[in-house]
């Protein structure tokens, strides 16, 4: 049973691709909440998002993978891909909680996201399980999402404006996405020929 890491950070997404933008949100999550681990875990269908998702959920875990590598406090998560479906954070959090046991979850979620809380499947059992820490692109969060019902950490610092929509769009119109993505990814998209 794994229960080394005390403090860890989920950060779920469709990483279709995952960019630059995730690894700086992912790195202000550590440092801010001194997180042992930062669990990337790439959804299998999303339910916000069903049918967005361009290339495969064996290619974003690959491309996440890659993404990672040197970067030991950050690990990609086959939990929600292997488990196929809808990927419903509550069930990834019942799932995490198990395996460890003695960790305190923090789930890192996007400002956008976090406005649609209320609509997550149950979202209070995910309060339970774990702390919401919620970043936005724009900076500063609106008072409403701290609403007294939820406790909410919030994540501050440099964040780039950067989307995987806008990088899928950039490769569709055959322009460069260097240095918004890391070489590795760059180099997976290009073998693979994805999103062009």
């Amino acid at each position: 049973m794994k229960n080394s890491a005390s403090r860890i950070g989920i950060f779920g997404g469709t990483f279709d691709p995952p960019h630059v933008g995730h690894l700086i949100i992912a790195e202000q999550a550590r440092e801010q909440l001194s997180l042992d681990k930062v669990l990337f875990v790439p959804a299998h269908v999303p339910p916000h998002k069903k049918g967005s998702a361009t290339a495969s959920p064996h290619e974003r875990l690959t491309m996440t993978k890659r993404a990672l590598v040197g970067i030991p406090a950050f690990q990609a998560s086959s939990i929600e891909i292997g488990r196929k479906g809808v990927s419903y954070t509550v069930d990834t959090l019942r799932q995490l909680t198990i395996q460890y046991r003695k960790a305190k979850l923090f789930l890192i979620v996007g400002g956008d996201n976090f406005t649609q809380f209320g609509s997550w499947k149950s979202s209070d059992e995910i309060l339970r399980l774990a702390t919401p820490a919620v970043y936005s692109r724009e900076g500063s969060l609106p008072a409403r999402w701290s609403h007294h019902r939820y406790h909410v950490v919030r994540l501050r610092g440099a964040l780039l404006n950067i989307s995987s929509t806008l990088i899928r769009q950039r490769l569709k119109n055959g322009e460069s996405i260097r240095f918004l993505v890391p070489p590795s990814v760059e180099r997976y998209i290009k073998l693979h020929k994805l999103y062009t």
